[in-house]
């Protein structure tokens, strides 16, 4: 069975021909789509295939900025933060990975540290100029409810130190105290989402080069 996706409908045809001459069953997925959206629209499709479309320099910041991400998630490559346009720092569970992958599909360089209580964060974040990190933190009631679900999932017990209310409000007392210390900008992420809590920080940072006290990073990609 020959299965195909071409734009062109002169080349669609001509690959229907060729599988009826040589008695191949075929079946052209996007044909039969394309020609409904042509009466619906009242338009011809342009036959050239989307996907094709030219590598620019924005393509290769974003695929460079998802790669940095990934090596620089939860707190790995240390070395890493003084590259990194934007450093996110919080307690366990607080969306630092996703929002890490949302920020680098804008192309930015992201790393997110995770905030242990009783552990010191790594020197290199105190070597990060300020402006750069962004503390995130999240309601109590909320972040409980994610780390018991998560715990439920791995199949482990629920009133852990980790699912242990005092212990979380002792570990985002700890966070709120460091970011007030290192004067660091703060996200509350509770009850938004991470498109949300985005913008929030692209916002902030549009805010800081306005007033040319901010960090110099390149402007997020569109799209």
């Amino acid at each position: 069975m020959l299965v195909y996706t071409l734009a062109g409908l002169e080349l669609s045809q001509a690959c229907y021909d060729a599988a009826i001459e040589h008695e191949v069953e075929a079946v052209d997925v996007i044909g039969p789509l394309l020609g409904k959206l042509s009466n619906f629209l009242k338009r011809a499709p342009l036959g050239a295939p989307g996907a094709s479309q030219p590598l620019s320099d924005e393509y290769f910041r974003r695929v460079e900025a998802i790669e940095f991400a990934v090596k620089s998630d939860d707190g790995k490559e240390p070395r890493n933060l003084r590259r990194a346009d934007v450093v996110l720092a919080g307690v366990s569970r607080t969306s630092k990975t996703p929002l890490s992958t949302y920020l680098a599909g804008r192309g930015l360089k992201v790393a997110n540290v995770p905030l242990v209580l009783g552990v010191p964060p790594p020197d290199e974040l105190a070597e990060v100029p300020r402006v750069r990190v962004v503390g995130v933190t999240i309601a109590v009631e909320q972040l409980l409810e994610i780390r018991t679900a998560r715990l439920r999932q791995l199949g482990m017990p629920t009133d852990t130190n980790y699912g242990s209310r005092a212990h979380v409000v002792e570990e985002l007392d700890y966070a709120s105290r460091l970011f007030a210390e290192r004067g660091w900008f703060v996200v509350d992420v509770s009850g938004r989402a991470i498109e949300e809590t985005a913008t929030i920080i692209l916002e902030h940072y549009k805010e800081l080069a306005e007033q040319r006290t901010g960090p110099t990073i390149p402007p997020p990609l569109r799209g």
